[in-house]
Order: structure tokens, then sequence, then C-alpha cells
């Protein structure tokens, strides 16, 4: 045991050594761009200086570009010091990575019976180099935060298991964690539609529910700014930047650089149209399989694709996708095992790489592909993420017999209570094929349940900014700006917004 440990702790010392000199050489330092946004907004809102859409960051034409109701839950950086605000941001942000990781990972853990706390730090320390995620931390954005809200309010609440029973308490919840995060910054609202057509009808109405109760009440508490926001900010699209620009790896970015001068809307409908169809037909795939991960994970893709703007940070969203294709590449045989590892692999180096950047401004030859390189990765990912009868979630300690376990010691599926399943048949090649109906055999002739694809789990007064602080005309403000990146260097200062 004690060498076992040695080993694992060895490991994890080189991996992050590794990570580190990586993220040292090519992470961009953003200084934490976003977050002083949110807090030299919030400051300057909250001590009486103007409206939050009248605040641009000193020597920036950047301001606060989320509803009002977003405003009031950062309420608390008026009273935070800079530092500590950081810090929050930080390890708010790694929390829920780490809770997200576990939820997807932990049926793999179990089939193999890997040692969870070292499964978990070698994940985080690959998940520290994603360009996405680092990138959320280095702007301090809070989209780590909003993938969290959908995650566990799908995977805790609205999916099937015995603490989210049709009759349970916490099942009249479902919703309220899609529709907080949707009223805190509008993409997540997609997944309003996926309740809709996966038919969790009361999930459905909780969550536009909570979007509605939520945004009236910030219309009550700051009636100017939710007028000055839903009459004229939500549409201001001057301060969004270039919807050319590189960092925009969305449809419509995608249409954008094919003409920047004049970008064709008929284009960008046509392929929001496409990449629509190819969702709903894997959706409705993925729900004849029941194979509700398969379609949180793709709804993520969907947002990502069909958003106006998707800058790099925001593609944390495709975290969920990428999750779910490494457990079923781990869990899959033979081939199958082989192809989907190696996709896995590739998309992550990928998405990892910064290759984007290099053809900021380049848009013809190859930069007409590869500047779009990230929006293939969200069409592969749409395209070919493998789905499986395998994919409910279940309670807690059902992650299934361990794989030396004989076949004919498992229950049988009459046996098991909804969300008591095994997580044996994850790995089996047939259930992760295409025409797979929802009762097929999981292993050997006999019908089996279907297994799990996630486990159960259980989120001084201070001066206003000190540098001086310029005032917008009009107060209109557009969707979230471009990001602006910051000298690079080997140490972020805490610098006072």
């Amino acid at each position: 045991m004690g060498r076992t440990v040695a080993r694992q702790v060895t490991i994890l010392v080189v991996l992050a050594a590794a990570a580190f000199a990586f993220l040292a050489a090519f992470a961009t330092r953003h200084g934490f761009f976003d977050l002083k946004v949110y807090y030299g907004a919030t400051n300057y809102w909250a001590h009486g200086h103007g409206e939050i859409y009248d605040y641009l960051k000193p020597l920036s034409k950047y301001g606060y570009t989320y509803p009002p109701f977003a405003a009031l839950t950062m309420l608390p950086m008026a009273i935070l010091p800079w530092t500590v605000t950081i810090i929050v941001s930080v390890a708010a942000t790694v929390l829920v990575t780490l809770l997200i990781i576990y939820w997807f990972l932990r049926p793999v853990i179990a089939r193999f019976n890997w040692t969870p706390w070292f499964t978990l730090a070698v994940a985080a320390i690959l998940a520290a180099v994603f360009e996405p995620l680092r990138e959320t931390v280095n702007f301090g954005q809070v989209n780590m935060l909003l993938v969290f809200l959908v995650v566990a309010d799908l995977i805790l609440l609205v999916y099937d298991r015995p603490s989210a029973a049709p009759n349970s308490p916490a099942r009249r919840w479902g919703g309220v964690g899609i529709g907080l995060a949707t009223a805190i910054k509008l993409t997540p609202g997609v997944f309003i539609l996926y309740l809709l057509l996966a038919r969790k009808w009361r999930a459905a109405v909780v969550s536009i529910a909570t979007t509605g109760a939520a945004t009236l009440v910030a219309a009550i508490v700051a009636p100017h700014a939710s007028l000055i926001f839903w009459s004229s900010a939500v549409f201001d699209t001057d301060r969004v930047g270039s919807l050319s620009y590189i960092s925009n790896q969305s449809l419509e970015g995608v249409a954008a650089r094919i003409n920047p001068d004049q970008p064709s809307n008929v284009v960008w409908g046509l392929m929001i149209i496409a990449v629509l169809v190819v969702w709903v037909w894997q959706l409705r795939r993925s729900l004849r399989l029941g194979d509700e991960l398969a379609g949180l994970a793709l709804t993520g893709v969907l947002g990502c694709l069909v958003s106006p703007v998707t800058w790099v940070h925001h593609l944390v969203w495709l975290l969920p996708a990428m999750l779910l294709l490494t457990a079923r590449g781990l869990t899959a045989t033979g081939r199958r095992r082989t192809r989907l590892l190696l996709l896995d692999l590739g998309l992550y180096v990928l998405l990892s790489s910064k290759l984007v950047w290099r053809f900021d401004n380049h848009f013809t030859g190859w930069g007409a592909i590869l500047s779009d390189s990230y929006v293939i990765a969200s069409v592969v990912l749409l395209v070919c993420l493998p789905l499986s009868a395998a994919g409910r979630p279940a309670a807690s300690g059902d992650a299934g017999p361990a794989p030396s376990e004989p076949a004919s010691s498992r229950p049988s599926s009459d046996a098991l209570a909804p969300g008591h399943l095994t997580s044996d048949a994850l790995a089996s090649d047939d259930l992760a094929q295409e025409d797979l109906a929802p009762d097929r055999l999981a292993s050997g002739g006999s019908r089996s349940a279907r297994a799990v694809g996630v486990a159960d789990l259980g989120q001084f007064d201070r001066a206003a900014v000190d540098a001086p602080d310029r005032v917008a005309g009009g107060g209109a403000v557009g969707p979230e700006a471009e990001p602006r990146v910051e000298p690079a260097g080997g140490v972020v200062r805490f610098q006072h917004p």
C-alpha cells in the first residue's frame, strides 16, 4: 500500500510539473480581466456612482453585459477586497470543476477499482491544461459556475434516481438550476429547450418560472437597470467587438470570417438549421436509449455552436461531452475502445493547443479552415459522441459490479427499482451502437438492466474602484465584450481594477 501511494504521488508530481511548464510557456495571462469588470461595475453601482450599465473599465471600452439578476448575485463584491475576490473566484471554479469531473468519472473509477483521489487528481491536472478552462480561470469568468448549476440540476434533481423519484420532494426543484443560470446569463436557456424536447415538463416549467421570478426580483430591486437592459442593452452589439474575431468559435464566427466586411446571415442561418437537425436527431436517439447524460452533453455542445458569440472560454460547455467521451472510451472494448480514446485524445490536444490564435486575421488558404478549428471540434462532438443505453444516472453507491463479478450473479432489471442500475453494460460495444433499442441485451443472451452513466452526489465596505471610472453615454451595453489579452508575464499581480 505504501509503495502504491508513493508511486501515485510521484506520478502526480511529474504530471503537475509538466502541466505547470506547459501553462508557464503557453497560457495567456489575462490578469482576471473580466473579473475586474464585474468588480468595478458592482462597486460603481452599489456605492451610488451611477447605473451598472454606465460603467466602463478604466482605459477600455468594456463594461457590464449580463442581465440585472447577475448583478444582484455579484453584490458581495461590493464589500470584499479585490484579492479576496480573486481567491473566491478561482476556488469556486476549481471546486465545481472537480465535482463535475467526479460525477462523470465515478462509474469508471468503480468499474476498474481505481483509487478515487488519484484518478480525480490526474483528471484535474489534465483539465487545467484544457484551454477553455484555463481561459475561464485567467479571465475570472463565471462560466464553470453556470455549467455546474445546469449539470447539478439535471443529475441531482431531474434525472431518474431514488432521491428524485416522481413523488420525491427533491423532484419538485428540478429545473431551478437551469432557471437561475439562464437568469444570470441567457445562453443556458438552450437547456430549457432540451427539457421540453425530452418531455420533462415539470422541470421545464420550473426552469421557466425560475428565470421569470429571478428577472422579476431584479426588476423590483433595480428597476432602472432592468429597463436599460431589457429595452436596449440586450439588443446593442456595438461593444461586442468584431464577430470575426478569432476567439469567436461559434457558427456566426465562421460566417463572419468567410466575409468579415459583410457577414452573410443566410450562411449563418443555414448552418444553424443544419446543426439543430443533427442535435434533434442525436437527442432523439439518446432519448430512445434512455441516455440522459448524452442529452446533457449534446445540448452543451449545441449552445456553443448556435450562440452568436462563443469566446474560447465559453467552450467549457464542451467539458461534459469530453468527460462522457472519455468515460465511454475507457469502458468500451476492442477496436471501439481504441477509436473512442484516439478521438478523445485528438480533441483534447486540439482544444488545448491555442491553434486558432495562429490564424488571427488570416482567414484565407489553410486559415479558412484552421481559424475555425474549435468550431470543427464542437461539430465532431455533436456528430460522434457515442450513445449508450448505459447513460442513466444512479444513486450513490450503485456504480455496478466489479469487472470480475460473474454475469450470472448480477441482478436482473426486474429486481431493480429505477435508479438502482448496474454499470457493467457501459463497456458493451453493442449497447453503444447507433440502432440499439433500450431493451437490447446488455451481455450474453439474458435481459439485463441498463447501466449507469454517472453516479449521484448528495455550491468591509470598500471604496469604489480606485482607478477613475468612465461613463458611457446612453447606458447601452451589448453581449459580452471580446476577450482582451493583457501583457503576458510569469506572475499575475493582484492589481486592483
